[in-house]
């Protein structure tokens, strides 16, 4: 019940989207700033933790319920840069993140309070809060003279920013990385979001932000996964900026991240330590992927994979999306057009030439009954699909048709789709795939709400879709008649809880929250329900098809790219950006997505649909996507049906494009893999905005269209479209450009590029590293890793550098052996040091040193201790390019030390 002073204040605007209602709710900040919130009593602290009840500190506003009159407050120095910060109704069970979803990191039983680098302070009356660093003082977090709202279903938080604050996080979202501070509203719960909109909710929800400084770099997590819009405004007051939760069930429950006065990657660790450290994927996996919603049958399949290898393009896996699937039922094949004798040739060719085969596997299962259908047939014995109050089973819309959905809270839902997997993907009998494509799973539904009848939709809709083209004769020569001789052994029931239509309606921009998605009243086997646990659907299915995965490959690391995400999913999954458009507009907005998941959200092993998923691209757009793309963690061409074919081969242009890129991302693999083996570690980001790397330069705050790969490669692609000219931004320092190594010192400013043609992407080399890169490109990744190494040494103005290299066996979960090694220059002495337990039979080719200007005198090279002779190790200087090439040509299995005499 509203009460009468706020019905007056509170606002409904009515927006039509794809013809369904949003419900953009608005309050007057001010008459909710005036509610009593709440008081402290009975405060209790003993070492790291605060305990206190909280009391409503007057007449409740009730905005959108009735004001929960007690709560519990809970506060803990988990470690010394970490507080968590928890207030809960104790009169009631209230949902919460489950543990098995996300289980919480171990508080530390050594902090002091006292001694810790951020601090926890509160006013007793009205009850606030404080989050402020303990050497400075300074605050990070108040939630000043905003009182708490706490009810059934609304639960509010604000604190105060700084003016113009620098705010990254809080998606998924399209919007610029940096948020805006003007009226912006991040609403999280999971969508089927075609053309991934901007200012919309998105596929994922990561409830995270972190804030920058040029005092320092900090970071809050939520941890809720209940629908919320976040409000950032800077329109309340003059100068004033503040960030708002606005959430519609279960507790509030923050991590409080100290992060760093110096350092924005030690916050990316902290929060790594919360939700897990990426998982390590297969060296393969960083090669180029091919994939196209519209391969009619197994010809079309066959043809690009020999059409890459045509053109001279390397193609490292090939996807086939769900065209293949019999009747759009997972788990199957079509027998006219997708035969799986056929499609068994296809992947045993590309397995004998070291290429990889992924699928698409969706979430919704048939809804088959008496029909013979084994998956639907199976998961309804072992009773493991969504249910509605009543018992029944939970029914949407989806490609098939009628569906079911997988309850992945159900103990016995892991061994039911790992026995899927095991007998579709069976390498004796199935298809013998190297890794899982999963989409779909916010969960998607077709069904328009409220959905009462979707077996009429079905029909309406046209699902399944009858296919459009002539099967192919079932004995079509293919893969220029390669032959494998092989190949045949080969909660919330609450009274008073309006699920379908809370009394706060978030932004989602499908509509009501059981819009275009499994039912929200449907019920899980442990009695949690969809209205809590939506935005856990897309991860939970991540990890129960990693673990299938896993279980097809005992010991081995798999590749498993996901659409719905939640905080956590990195630890198991990698992630592409959903379904973008063929613009110039979203082909510049997939930077801003690729930092927020890497930097951000802990999902490195990410990338967006090169040259556009729907609707047709050019080839100029196709050719810098292409080369932008190289610089993404997950590299893969796809487009729909809808549209015109877009393998990179279809133009000169567009193949040369490619090519040169691909040269370049594949010299630079063990870089990057090195750096994702550090993430695994650690949690340190494998992209990074300028601002990471030069946190005390205003103007990197803000940019957007330029990153770095990997710690060192500053990435500035072309954005706009027919130009040859672009402005990037360097800031102070030593950089390189990569295609001259020529070295330039920037005063910190921007910097005019013209002539850049559509088969060029600037890159520079950040000064101070040491890079290790393979001599050249290759075809496959198994064909790279037999290519030497050639380390490049870039210092910086003070004539230092440093870098590191780690190389396993590439597919390992555990490797047996090891190879990492820490390379250092300083004073003209050139110094490796490591451990060489992983052979890896290639050699040390080279060592590039840049920024040479004057030819030395002599050159010592020292391999295990043994003076290589001039002859043994000649080196050449280039005056135009300042480089100095000294041939090492030794195995990479022990230390070298060079010095340059000048």
């Amino acid at each position: 019940m509203i009460s009468g002073r706020l019905k007056l204040l509170r606002v409904v605007t009515l927006v039509f989207v794809a013809s369904t209602s949003v419900y953009a709710e608005w309050v007057d900040p001010t008459v909710l700033d005036a509610c009593p919130g709440y008081k402290v009593e009975n405060a209790r602290s003993e070492g790291a933790k605060l305990t206190a009840d909280l009391l409503l500190a007057g007449t409740g506003c009730n905005v959108f319920g009735t004001d929960v009159a007690k709560l519990a407050l809970e506060v803990t120095y988990e470690t010394d840069a970490r507080i968590h910060l928890k207030i809960t109704d104790p009169s009631t069970q209230r949902y919460e993140v489950p543990e098995s979803v996300l289980p919480r990191p171990k508080a530390s039983d050594q902090v002091n309070p006292k001694s810790a680098t951020i601090h926890f302070n509160y006013t007793t009356s009205p009850f606030s809060f404080t989050i402020s660093r303990t050497r400075t003082s300074e605050v990070l977090f108040s939630t000043g003279s905003h009182p708490l709202i706490f009810e059934p279903q609304y639960l509010r938080l604000k604190t105060d920013l700084p003016e113009e604050a620098n705010i990254y996080g809080l998606g998924e979202h399209t919007d610029p990385f940096r948020l805006s501070p003007y009226n912006t509203t991040r609403t999280l719960w999971s969508r089927d979001a075609y053309g991934v909109p901007s200012g919309t909710n998105l596929y994922g929800n990561h409830p995270v932000y972190f804030e920058h400084r040029t005092t320092g770099t900090h970071g809050v997590l939520l941890l809720s996964s209940n629908g919320m819009d976040i409000k950032i405004n800077n329109t309340e007051s003059a100068g004033a900026m503040t960030l708002e939760y606005n959430v519609i069930g279960g507790v509030l429950d923050f991590y409080f991240l100290a992060g760093s006065e110096t350092d924005p990657n030690e916050v990316a660790r902290q929060y790594a330590e919360i939700v897990g450290t990426p998982a390590e994927v297969p060296y393969w996996s960083f090669g180029l992927h091919q994939c196209r919603f519209g391969y009619n049958n197994y010809v079309d399949v066959a043809d690009v994979i020999t059409n890459y290898s045509a053109a001279g393009i390397p193609l490292e896996t090939m996807w086939t999306d769900i065209d293949y699937m019999d009747r759009r039922r997972i788990f199957t094949t079509d027998p006219t057009y997708f035969p799986i004798p056929k499609m068994r040739e296809i992947i045993d060719y590309l397995h004998d030439h070291d290429q990889h085969f992924v699928l698409m596997t969706d979430p919704a299962v048939p809804y088959l009954p008496n029909e013979g259908y084994g998956p639907y047939d199976r998961g309804t014995t072992d009773g493991i699909f969504m249910k509605m109050p009543n018992g029944s089973q939970a029914l949407g819309l989806v490609w098939p048709g009628v569906t079911v959905f997988p309850d992945w809270f159900n103990p016995k839902t892991q061994e039911y789709w790992t026995n899927e997997f095991e007998m579709f993907y069976s390498p004796e009998t199935g298809l013998d795939i190297d890794g899982a494509w999963i989409d779909m799973n916010e969960p998607s539904s077709f069904c328009v709400y409220p959905c009462i009848d979707p077996f009429a939709q079905a029909i309406t809709q046209g699902l399944p879709p009858n296919r459009t083209t002539p099967a192919p004769p079932p004995d079509v020569p293919i893969l220029g008649g390669w032959t494998d001789p092989n190949m045949h052994k080969r909660s919330t029931g609450d009274t008073g809880f309006d699920i379908d239509n809370p009394p706060y309606n978030i932004e989602n921009a499908a509509g009501a929250l059981g819009s275009l998605t499994a039912n929200v009243t449907s019920v899980h086997e442990n009695g949690l329900v969809m209205y809590d646990t939506h935005n856990l659907y897309g991860t939970m299915m991540s990890v129960a098809t990693r673990n299938a995965m896993l279980a097809r490959r005992p010991g081995q690391r798999t590749l498993v790219i996901t659409r719905s995400t939640f905080a956590g999913a990195g630890a198991h999954v990698g992630k592409w950006l959903g379904d973008n458009f063929a613009t110039w507009d979203q082909y510049t907005e997939s930077i801003s997505g690729i930092l927020s998941m890497a930097t951000v959200y802990q999902v490195p092993m990410v990338g967006a649909d090169i040259c556009g998923y729907a609707q047709n691209t050019t080839e100029e757009l196709c050719a810098r996507w292409a080369m932008l793309g190289a610089f993404y963690p997950f590299m893969r061409d796809h487009n729909d049906d809808t549209s015109i074919p877009q393998e990179f081969y279809r133009w000169p242009v567009v193949a040369q494009a490619a090519k040169n890129a691909l040269e370049i991302r594949y010299r630079f693999l063990d870089y990057i893999y090195t750096a994702f083996h550090q993430a695994h570690l650690d949690g340190t980001p494998v992209l990074r905005p300028l601002w990471f790397n030069y946190p005390q330069d205003p103007v990197t705050f803000g940019i957007s269209l330029q990153y770095f790969f990997g710690s060192s490669l500053l990435v500035s692609p072309v954005t706009a479209e027919n130009s040859t000219s672009t402005t990037l931004y360097l800031p102070k320092g030593r950089f390189y450009d990569l295609a001259t190594l020529m070295p330039i010192d920037s005063p910190g400013g921007n910097v005019s590029l013209s002539n850049v043609s559509f088969t060029e992407i600037p890159l520079h080399i950040r000064g101070g590293v040491v890079l290790p890169l393979r001599a050249s490109g290759a075809m496959t990744t198994t064909e790279l890793r037999k290519k030497p190494f050639e380390i490049v040494v870039a210092p910086s103005a003070s004539g230092e550098a440093s870098g590191q290299l780690y190389v396993d066996d590439g597919v390992s979960i555990s490797p047996s052996e090891t190879t990492e090694v820490t390379m250092t220059f300083k004073n003209g002495r050139f110094d490796t040091k490591g451990k060489y337990g992983y052979r890896t039979g290639v050699n040390i080719q080279s060592i590039l040193f840049l920024g040479v200007g004057i030819k030395p005198e002599s050159v010592q090279v020292q391999v295990a201790g043994k003076m290589m002779s001039m002859a043994e190790s000649p080196f050449v200087h280039d005056a135009s390019s300042q480089t100095l090439n000294v041939t090492v040509g030794q195995l990479l299995a022990g230390d070298i030390s060079v010095v340059i005499q000048s």
